[in-house]
């Protein structure tokens, strides 16, 4: 975190540590004490990466996330993952297509789909094109959130 001349920090680096935090007190188990998937991700940003100065890739995308954008994590014993999704869709359904009924990387069951920071189970879909989740109209952050799919 840049610093101002007298070693303290400004109210925007504040305001950002400030927000980060928040996110985490929402969505901290899908961070914390996980390990990476089989994939890191899927959607749009995941296909490809704007190279930035020097050829390297960017830091941040000149293009906003979608609801199709999402990041994956799992619990140590791998029973649980955690589906990160970068936006909130406008519909009120995300689609995971890495967890389609065919799925290499999921071929059990899915038992139930939770929303960190929202209380009871998710109404799901499975099929071919995906795992189709239904999200409350209230959501638990503005930036990103997880789904918990055990």
């Amino acid at each position: 975190m840049p610093l101002q001349r007298d070693g303290t920090p400004d109210a925007d680096e504040i305001k950002t540590v400030s927000e980060i935090g928040a996110w985490l007190k929402v969505n901290g188990e899908a961070i914390y004490k996980t390990r990476p998937w089989k994939i890191y991700g899927e959607g749009p940003s995941a296909v490809v990466s704007e190279k930035g100065q020097f050829d390297g890739q960017r830091d941040t995308s000149s293009k906003p996330f979608t609801a199709e954008d999402v990041r994956f994590t799992q619990s140590k014993n791998g029973k649980t993952l955690y589906a990160i999704v970068l936006a909130f869709p406008t519909n009120g359904t995300v689609t995971i297509k890495s967890l389609a009924g065919d799925s290499p990387h999921w071929p059990g069951k899915i038992g139930s789909v939770k929303l960190l920071g929202a209380s009871g189970k998710l109404k799901f879909t499975r099929d071919a094109n995906g795992l189709n989740v239904v999200l409350p109209d209230k959501k638990p952050c503005e930036i990103a959130f997880a789904l918990k799919v055990n």
